[in-house]
């Protein structure tokens, strides 16, 4: 017997001292492989700044919250929204501001150079795999006369993940192009009395239907009511109204005139700033710098994200959150807010129930094409089965990865001649 297995062994190191070279190389590349995804990002994360900063008009700078000017309310009442998505499913004046938790494994958020996006590399064919009539991240530029024209092509798959991404699609340009094809009212049931009705519930002069509850309410008593947050259905559309209905019909839709208004108002766009950190809070994110827009996670994050993954329909609610600061002064936070979940979802593996919403629905609420099209490639970079993605078309897919594999093998090249 340990003749047999003395004589095993000896074949075991033979085998060994003759592929020694071949594991070695292996084991560098796995090396490389794992400090690219932690290092690499956020070495691209430094030139987001740069993108972001030189490609949008930049809303005027944000100002440091003070009390909002209002009238007195009574208790309100929460939201459930239907954006067509096909996913299952302030600070309070006399508490400081809940201080973030450390966490050294968060990559910064990040951008790529800035000719990179402008690239006609960028431009794809309609006949391409995993071309989305829907999807204008593509095009140079945003032109088109009708953003819902169907170009025909052979369909090269019928997975049901490109499907549900390409019925959100649908519904994001839609958004991005400002509701071309919608008749904006006011409410479904009832005759309009008060012709701007957002826009004056966020001035302060009038409360939530049917709630009754006013501005001020919301932000210095709701503040951590995550009980009420959560169970009440009919806030949501208040506090981030858009040009598209949800689930209140008591709620009203936003008009061109009030959304005009509303970004030349310092007191409704404060407002407004508040009631997204009200909601941050109840997510478990703090904004760290109102200039900018860039979250990091709260110190409750843990227990939030808990409530996070398990009742989904929030994920409807962000997406409403995401497309509301894209049109009422605040384009500049969507990015860092989407970055944040992509990291959660794909990096830190957490919110497992959001991930879908992430790719198909927050992704695409981004206004600014070159911002999108980073956060597209951030996500295919850190999305773990590559041939699974069909959030762009194969045709950029497969010029990142030749893209990946030629700076993985300057790096090999470069240790090997150090060695």
């Amino acid at each position: 017997m340990s003749r047999v297995n003395f004589s095993r062994l000896c074949r075991l190191i033979a085998w060994l001292k003759h592929n020694v070279w071949h594991i070695a190389c292996f084991s560098l590349r796995c090396l490389f492989a794992i400090h690219r995804a932690f290092v690499g990002s956020s070495t691209v994360n430094k030139r987001w700044s740069k993108v972001r900063g030189s490609t949008r008009d930049e809303p005027g700078t944000s100002k440091k919250l003070s009390e909002p000017v209002i009238e007195e309310g009574v208790e309100a009442t929460s939201d459930h929204e239907s954006e067509n998505e096909a996913v299952a499913g302030g600070e309070r004046p006399a508490e400081p501001e809940p201080e973030p938790e450390p966490s050294s494994e968060q990559p910064e958020y990040s951008g790529y150079d800035d000719d990179e996006f402008d690239s006609k590399e960028y431009r794809v064919e309609t006949t391409d795999d995993f071309y989305c009539d829907y999807d204008s991240c593509w095009e140079i530029e945003e032109t088109q006369e009708d953003p819902f024209k169907s170009t025909w092509r052979p369909q090269a798959h019928s997975s049901s993940k490109f499907s549900r991404f390409q019925s959100a699609a649908r519904d994001m340009q839609n958004y991005r192009h400002d509701y071309p094809n919608q008749r904006h009212s006011h409410r479904w049931n009832e005759p309009q009395s008060d012709a701007k009705p957002n826009l004056n519930f966020y001035l302060g002069c009038t409360a939530t239907l049917p709630d009754k509850v006013y501005i001020s309410d919301f932000h210095y008593d709701w503040f951590g009511r995550y009980e009420e947050l959560e169970y009440v259905h009919t806030y949501i559309q208040w506090l981030f109204p858009l040009p598209e209905p949800g689930m209140n019909s008591m709620a009203s839709t936003l008009t061109v005139e009030e959304i005009h208004d509303f970004c030349k108002s310092d007191i409704a766009k404060d407002n407004l700033l508040m009631s997204y950190k009200l909601m941050l809070d109840f997510y478990g994110i703090h904004l760290c710098d109102e200039k900018t827009g860039e979250v990091e996670r709260a110190r409750n994050w843990r227990e939030r994200f808990v409530n996070l993954n398990c009742n989904t329909h929030n994920n409807l609610r962000i997406t409403r959150i995401l497309k509301c600061l894209g049109i009422l002064g605040f384009p500049h936070y969507q990015a860092p807010l989407v970055h944040f979940f992509l990291k959660e979802t794909l990096l830190n593996g957490e919110l497992p129930r959001v991930k879908e919403s992430v790719l198909n629905y927050f992704m695409f609420s981004v206004r600014d094409t070159r911002e999108r099209r980073s956060l597209i490639k951030f996500a295919f970079d850190n999305y773990k089965c590559k041939d699974e993605f069909v959030w762009c078309p194969k045709k950029i897919q497969l010029m990142w990865s030749r893209r990946s594999e030629s700076e993985l093998q300057k790096g090999m090249n470069r240790y090997e001649s150090e060695v």
